[in-house]
């Protein structure tokens, strides 16, 4: 990560945690009261091909003891109460400007892998991953919506896992490395400006 990209994301972070802050604890509060523990949901994803993280979010589904893979339709019956609302506004990804501010990730690249799938495709992540994972990124922004859309339909662990390996990850893969070729602190800038106005749309 070069410097000025560094230097960017911890000031808009910082920027946003002091302007967010109090939707936040009200986030919090809200989830604590309708849904109850935990809040936050922890999840390990990959910032490197050999090097793992914690991914903070608020937590949109119910726990358990077996989890793994991607969310699909085969979750549905998991989400809580406010989890529709938490992810149709992207709220539960709040909890991320920390993950930002630790450099974990950036504010722009792909999205975090789950350590699995880097391991069954480890040509691939070598590629994608040589920049650091993002809250959001060119793939996040005009695939996101189509990639829900297609696990929606899955009924099974085994199928939602068949869909994203085979139809997500390797269009998700490609438009990161668009972005990986293109790269800039301009590209980034305008990246986070289309994130903004989607959310807004």
């Amino acid at each position: 990560m070069t410097f000025s990209k560094r230097a960017l994301d911890l000031v808009v972070a910082i920027i946003l945690l002091v302007i967010l802050g109090p939707i936040i604890l009200i986030t919090a509060l809200i989830i604590l009261v309708l849904d109850g523990r935990p809040v936050l949901y922890i999840s390990e994803r990959m910032k490197s091909p050999t090097e793992g993280f914690n991914l903070i979010k608020f937590r949109t589904m119910k726990p358990v003891a077996e989890d793994s893979g991607v969310s699909g339709g085969d979750k549905s019956d998991r989400i809580t109460r406010t989890g529709p609302f938490l992810r149709r506004s992207r709220l539960d990804e709040l909890p991320q400007l920390w993950n930002v501010i630790r450099s974990d990730i950036s504010f722009i690249g792909p999205r975090p892998p789950l350590r699995q799938y880097v391991e069954r495709f480890p040509d691939l992540y070598a590629r994608v991953l040589k920049s650091r994972p993002g809250v959001s990124g060119l793939a996040s922004i005009y695939f996101h919506a189509h990639e829900e859309h297609l696990l929606a339909r899955s009924r099974s662990r085994e199928e939602t896992d068949t869909i994203y390996c085979r139809a997500c990850i390797p269009r998700k893969a490609r438009l990161d490395l668009i972005y990986q070729a293109r790269r800039n602190l301009c590209v980034d800038i305008m990246l986070m400006l289309k994130t903004v106005f989607k959310r807004l749309r």
